[in-house]
């Protein structure tokens, strides 16, 4: 059997920050850190933050007072830091810096007096925190159909911005959608647009032309593991969402000679070589590595901790 590992995978700059946020802050100031929401939808990075002494949190309220807290790299509503500053609570903002770009654009577009349209999903963390941020209603779609729906006049003066876990692809569409709607619209560039997500989209495309079967390794809850899946699936290859090696189903695997492996940007490499070696078990493996992106963006760390050794 043949194994191709798609390139880039797994691990992004804005998820390698907030994991080495907490485990910085847990040397500094010891145990326990608590964090707000999962630091990234992982559960695997969970787990291993939790023995080293990070306790997770949904609300502010469950945190005592004067604890370290960390807000997750999803981004949280002005509120959550009106909140946790009212209670003096020494916080870490996790917030990936590409999410903290979102919310400085969609605040200055409401300062030029539009109207906002955020593009994502209901219910995503990062959507609640966007629309948490920005001191004016914001309306939120999810498809062409929304779209049509929207009850704004089409001479109102609109801005959109995009979940960062959304690619250019998987936006494009409604994109052109409100641009068709909307006499005066106005958006970011296409380079703002989160590239590691665009990337490992970019790499599985690639991949669906080489295998018969893909797996994704990654979280059932995370937006961008269920999109490289989706993808994979669109290009007519059988794929699969797993949380890890233990997943993996023999029948997936049947008649297949060539598996394709990827990870979705809050994923470790770990739970990728532990499916090859899984992978193994049902006989000789060949492993080789697509040619893709290198990925060489690095974000700074809060100056809190940018000193600690991790």
């Amino acid at each position: 059997m043949k194994v191709i590992l798609a390139q880039p995978r797994g691990f992004c700059a804005g998820v390698v920050r907030a994991i080495e946020i907490v485990e910085r802050a847990l040397v500094k100031y010891g145990p326990p850190v608590y964090v707000r929401h999962e630091i990234v939808h992982n559960k695997h990075v969970v787990e291993s933050l939790k023995a080293k002494g990070a306790v997770f949190v949904e609300e502010l309220s469950e945190v005592p007072p004067n604890a370290v807290t960390v807000f997750s790299a999803h981004g949280v509503a002005k509120s959550v830091e009106q909140e946790a500053a009212t209670r003096d609570l020494p916080v870490l903002n996790a917030t990936c810096p590409l999410v903290t770009k979102v919310h400085n654009q969609g605040k200055r577009y409401v300062g030029q007096g539009r109207k906002l349209i955020l593009i994502g999903h209901a219910g995503h963390p990062e959507v609640e925190g966007t629309m948490g941020q920005i001191p004016a209603p914001v309306t939120l779609v999810q498809n062409e159909k929304e779209v049509d729906e929207l009850d704004i006049s089409p001479d109102t003066p609109v801005a959109y911005v995009t979940q960062t876990t959304l690619s250019v692809d998987d936006t494009k569409g409604i994109i052109a959608a409100l641009q068709r709607r909307f006499s005066d619209i106005v958006g970011p560039e296409t380079r703002d647009i989160c590239y590691a997500t665009q990337n490992r989209q970019s790499a599985v495309r690639d991949l669906s032309k080489l295998v018969d079967v893909i797996l994704v390794v990654g979280a059932q809850n995370s937006s961008n593991s269920n999109r490289l899946r989706e993808i994979g699936a669109d290009m007519g290859v059988p794929s699969y969402l797993i949380n890890d090696a233990r997943e993996l189903e023999p029948a997936w695997l049947d008649r297949v000679a060539t598996v394709g492996v990827t990870a979705g940007a809050s994923a470790p490499e770990s739970l990728v070589q532990e499916v090859v070696i899984r992978l193994r078990e049902f006989g000789a493996v060949v492993v080789d590595e697509l040619a893709g992106v290198q990925e060489t963006v690095h974000f700074r760390l809060p100056r809190e901790v940018a000193e600690v050794a991790s």
